[in-house]
């Protein structure tokens, strides 16, 4: 299999539709990301957020119950069945304010434009091709109201010895099956970013037990 391949919609939602109600043992390494973006992402004036590919819904509750005005809202797409579910449950104490659908893996989002203030994606790009990032970054563009900001994070590549190994190994397992590792990859998402369409405010590279992921918020323009 070549090194970039990905794992098609269908099949990424078979694999997490397996696998989802482990996903939030990955938080070992995914919080340290998380709490750095969450710190950028001036959440205290959102009025609606929405997640492009929300899994299990963890960092959604941890937005409404502890950043979100309480006022705001908050809408999650994910293409598993079982993650929506479980997002679902989890959300429940936040009904009015919170929902949660399945999409069909497409990164086109049927909403209307300038609909949120953030746009929020974790964890997601990485297991997507090129050109599906793309799509989903130009939807993020014309999803987001005037002030509003991007917020993303992904898996990178390494800088010090430990990440380069560990994240080459990953990339190794990636190239033999997409399915050892969750499909993810190691990926620039800044890289992705149209010139003169988006302003970087924030962005930086975490790392767990040389687990590298990129943090990135940028506002658009």
């Amino acid at each position: 299999m070549a090194a970039h391949a990905t794992l098609s919609h269908a099949a990424a939602r078979t694999l997490y539709d397996h696998i989802g109600r482990w996903q939030d043992t990955q938080r070992f390494y995914e919080d340290r990301a998380t709490a750095d973006l969450i710190a950028h992402a001036d959440l205290g004036t959102a009025r609606s957020v929405f997640e492009f590919g929300g899994g299990t819904g963890r960092i959604a509750e941890r937005l409404l119950r502890d950043h979100l005005p309480t006022t705001a809202h908050y809408q999650g797409i994910d293409v598993s069945s079982t993650m929506v579910s479980l997002a679902r449950q989890r959300l429940s104490p936040w009904q009015g304010r919170a929902t949660v659908e399945q999409s069909d893996g497409s990164p086109r989002i049927p909403l209307p434009d300038e609909q949120f203030d953030r746009f929020l994606s974790t964890y997601v790009l990485d297991l997507l091709s090129a050109e599906d990032i793309a799509l989903v970054l130009r939807e993020a563009h014309r999803l987001l109201s005037v002030g509003g900001l991007l917020c993303l994070v992904s898996a990178t590549h390494g800088r010090t010895p430990l990440e380069r190994l560990v994240m080459g190994l990953a990339a190794r397992l990636h190239s033999l099956s997409p399915h050892l590792v969750g499909g993810c990859r190691a990926i620039d998402v800044a890289s992705f970013l149209e010139p003169g369409r988006w302003q970087v405010v924030h962005r930086n590279v975490v790392s767990k037990w040389g687990i590298t992921s990129e943090v990135l918020v940028a506002r658009p323009v």
